[in-house]
């Protein structure tokens, strides 16, 4: 039971990251951009607070995201807050550093990637790879057929990873 509340948790985390992304970057809709931030952040944290493997992932996607200068807009930098707030007051879980360090580099890895291999590379896979953040995927898996983490966590990373492709293709049929 406590998996398929983490898959939800995952699932509902990725949708409502796409879907603020795409209200603020299209729509250029701050509100409502904030709005699904914020439920984001509850998704994430709740996760967060309820996996320590979780909050490997999410806080080193937060961090990587931070270094890589994708925290550009008010709603995420209102998600931030949100997420840091409900963090500090339950208490942040007991994280190895090198684990969250891979973590972080992962996440730096594929954002850094992602805007950049296109204008470097025409090579398919490579671009196919960065564009769809593989790099975060593998090493969760690394990690998980390392025994460092649970199996199921790569899986509801990848129910994350579907869930934000969705939100794409959703705020896209209804735009």
């Amino acid at each position: 039971m406590s998996y398929i509340i983490l898959a939800l948790l995952f699932i509902l985390s990725g949708f409502f990251m796409k879907f603020s992304d795409d209200l603020y970057d299209v729509n250029h809709n701050v509100t409502f951009a904030t709005v699904f931030g914020i439920l984001c952040a509850f998704a994430s944290v709740a996760a967060t607070l309820y996996n320590v493997d979780a909050a490997y992932i999410f806080i080193g996607i937060l961090i990587g995201n931070l270094i890589a200068l994708k925290i550009d807009g008010i709603h995420h930098i209102i998600t931030l807050i949100v997420f840091l707030v409900i963090l500090m007051a339950f208490g942040i879980p007991n994280l190895s550093l090198i684990i969250l360090l891979i973590c972080i580099f992962a996440a730096l890895a594929d954002e850094v990637g992602h805007d950049l291999i296109s204008k470097v590379t025409e090579n398919r896979f490579l671009n196919l790879f960065f564009e769809y953040r593989f790099v975060m995927k593998v090493v969760i898996l690394l990690l998980a057929a390392s025994d460092v983490f649970n199996i199921w966590i790569f899986l509801c990373f990848i129910l994350f990873e579907i869930s934000y492709e969705g939100a794409g293709i959703v705020f896209e049929r209804f735009n």
